[in-house]
């Protein structure tokens, strides 16, 4: 037994350490665009400096707990709950529990208290509970998308189409939150949970598409609360509304500095423990009822949430009290310049190596392979989502300095995306819009949010418009390269079985040529 358990230990210190390493090189990129841009062109004090380079330590600390957390703890915990779910083969049950699921995970979503802060013209608890309502539905939409196999491309182009036809209705100040809405809430707490329950659901299946089908319940959640907000800008029709300016700290010494990492760590604490305590309670219940796992295994369950919590608790101070104030104040230097255009390129910088950053994009890419058996490498999603993030915050600088509609990129986006559904293997379009919510998670909505703010208020635009929004342009664009990756995969695979069909044809006319030479000899 103490062997057995110094083994575990070994093992857990051996993933611990590979993830930091992964973590480090994730994080390392962004880090030193900030520090040569903060030595350039957007000086900043040393006090904000030091901060974010805190941060940036404690970003990689937390992934690196957060991810090793989830491998133990949240994949297995939403695979057995999946499972146990859909194997009671009662309508009732499935439905009751998936909104359940859904809608108290999502309540306790760190990015959506950071959204819901930001929009002064609803109630915080109406925006939040209204949103879990939304995922809660879409949950059970997903579950029973997967179990009676409902093709994802077809409920998409519809659902997207509604989104669009109420947005029309909707004052402008609710359309850029509504589709914000959609990447935050889909954030390092749900994402695991929710993509390992499609895992577990579609395992009861043995068919052939049970691989595909175990995809796309992010996306479909992603949808729900684009509609509840949308809805929501229906009953509330502001005359202006207004957001929280993220405070850029002055510290007068190394003291005060740490001083503020301590303050905060409390309060995300609280954040991560409200976040954790619905799905432990539902596990528990669960365990209780039907699933009777061992206690060998409950323990590295438990050891799991451990290193889940104290990750998550690292890694949003180190993004909110790090990351965040340097964000906004880099962007209103940048946008202060003569040459503020080149925002653009710098945007598009940042995009490409922040996506990698995210910790549910880890967990994605991680899921991606195992259930892909090598259809989809790794390196060729990463870059996919990286073109796509990076093209997403170019696009979206070019709002903050011009103010144009955020209609003007979402319709033809959508579009594209929704078309190429019908080219893309279903895999391909399932990973592509569950990519979609994934990489808009807490580095966007800490970080780059607030860069896009403030560079908005620097040029005196309408922040509510023109910098809301970006977090959604996050979400749309990697629906498009992943699922040309796909058509190119497609094409690829094709090109191939045309070549071994090719050659099978030669072998069959060699053989034929053989056997006439046979038969003219032996004349």
């Amino acid at each position: 037994m103490l062997e057995e358990n110094q083994k575990e230990d070994r093992y857990i210190y051996k993933e611990l350490k590979e993830k930091i390493n992964e973590c480090l090189s994730s994080v390392l990129p962004i880090t030193i665009i900030v520090l040569v841009l903060c030595f350039t062109v957007a000086p900043v004090s040393s006090g904000v400096l030091l901060s974010f380079i805190i941060g940036a330590v404690l970003i990689i600390l937390g992934m690196g707990l957060f991810t090793l957390g989830v491998d133990v703890s949240m994949t297995p915990m939403g695979n057995e709950m999946g499972s146990a779910i859909t194997k009671s083969r009662k309508m009732g049950i499935i439905i009751l529990c998936c909104f359940l699921l859904g809608a108290l995970v999502t309540i306790a979503e760190p990015d959506l208290q950071v959204l819901a802060e930001q929009v002064a013209t609803i109630p915080n608890q109406v925006l939040i509970f209204a949103v879990a309502a939304g995922v809660g539905v879409f949950m059970v939409v997903a579950v029973l998308r997967t179990l009676f196999q409902i093709k994802l491309n077809r409920l998409l182009i519809i659902l997207y189409i509604l989104c669009f036809v109420l947005a029309f209705f909707v004052p402008n100040e609710f359309i850029a939150i509504a589709f914000d809405s959609g990447g935050v809430t889909t954030g390092p707490m749900t994402v695991p949970f929710i993509m390992a329950m499609g895992v577990g659901v579609a395992a009861i299946r043995s068919d052939s598409n049970a691989r595909e089908d175990s995809f796309g319940l992010v996306a479909l959640c992603s949808v729900g609360p684009i509609l509840a907000v949308l809805i929501l800008g229906l009953i509330y029709r502001p005359e202006d509304a207004v957001y929280s300016s993220v405070v850029i700290p002055d510290y007068s010494s190394t003291q005060e500095l740490w001083s503020q990492f301590l303050v905060n760590f409390p309060e995300y604490f609280g954040e991560v423990a409200l976040a954790l305590s619905p799905i432990i309670v539902f596990f528990f219940i669960f365990q209780v009822a039907t699933l009777k796992l061992s206690k060998r295994r409950l323990i590295k369950i438990a050891i799991g949430l451990v290193y889940t919590f104290l990750g998550l608790v690292l890694f949003l101070t180190g993004v909110n009290v790090g990351f965040a104030p340097a964000g906004n104040y880099i962007g209103q230097q940048i946008a202060s310049l003569d040459y503020n255009w080149i925002i653009i390129p710098i945007g598009m910088l940042m995009g490409y190596f922040i996506v990698a950053a995210e910790p549910a994009v880890h967990v994605l890419n991680r899921q991606v392979l195992d259930l892909s058996d090598g259809l989809i490498e790794g390196k060729a999603l990463m870059t996919s989502l990286s073109i796509g993030v990076a093209i997403s915050l170019g696009l979206a600088m070019v709002r903050v300095l011009t103010g144009i509609s955020i209609f003007w990129f979402l319709i033809p986006g959508y579009t594209l995306a929704l078309i190429l559904t019908r080219f893309s293997p279903q895999l391909f379009t399932s990973v592509a819009f569950d990519s979609g919510g994934v990489a808009s998670g807490p580095m966007a909505a800490t970080f780059v949010l607030p860069f896009a703010m403030g560079a908005c208020e620097a040029l005196g635009g309408n922040v509510i418009t023109d910098a809301f929004g970006t977090v959604a342009m996050i979400a749309m664009t990697p629906l498009i390269t992943i699922q040309i990756l796909g058509v190119h995969a497609a094409r690829k695979q094709k090109k191939a079985q045309a070549e071994l069909l090719k050659e099978a044809h030669l072998l069959e006319d060699i053989e034929a040529f053989t056997a006439d030479i046979d038969i003219v000899e032996m004349r």
